[in-house]
């Protein structure tokens, strides 16, 4: 069970965090969005705030673990340039990332939402199976 506890406190702190900025700035937080608008130079107090939260988060997990998280990679340099762009262009087609419509839209009953989860699942799942089969 104590495995589970950082991943469940790392969830209701994604929850909250959603929560206080759309309370506090009636925007949705989805981290595409805000980071685009950042810099785009059109970002709020609130929405730097926020992206500066998720940049000190491994920091504040280091002061209360003592170590950094462990993070393997096992891809290469360029391969992780393409897939970072991929996601991008695929944040802007469908208009949001997994923070958005994951965590908000979901919580919303947001139906664009549901499409697009669905569509992250189904592509996840589909890309692990085939990554499966040709390792």
């Amino acid at each position: 069970m104590t495995g589970y506890l950082i991943s469940l406190s790392g969830g209701l702190l994604i929850g909250l965090s959603a929560a206080i900025l759309m309370l506090a700035n009636g925007r949705v937080a989805g981290v595409s969005g805000i980071a685009g608008r950042l810099l785009q130079g059109r970002q709020s107090t609130v929405g730097l705030a926020f992206v500066t939260g998720l940049v000190l988060g491994p920091v504040c997990y280091r002061a209360l673990a003592g170590s950094w998280p462990a993070v393997t990679i096992q891809a290469t340099t360029p391969l992780l340039i393409v897939a970072g762009l991929l996601v991008g262009f695929g944040t802007r087609m469908g208009s949001g990332c997994t923070s958005g419509h994951g965590v908000v839209g979901l919580a919303r009953l947001s139906p664009r939402s549901l499409v697009a989860v669905a569509t992250f699942l189904t592509t996840a799942v589909l890309t692990v199976f085939l990554m499966g089969a040709f390792s």
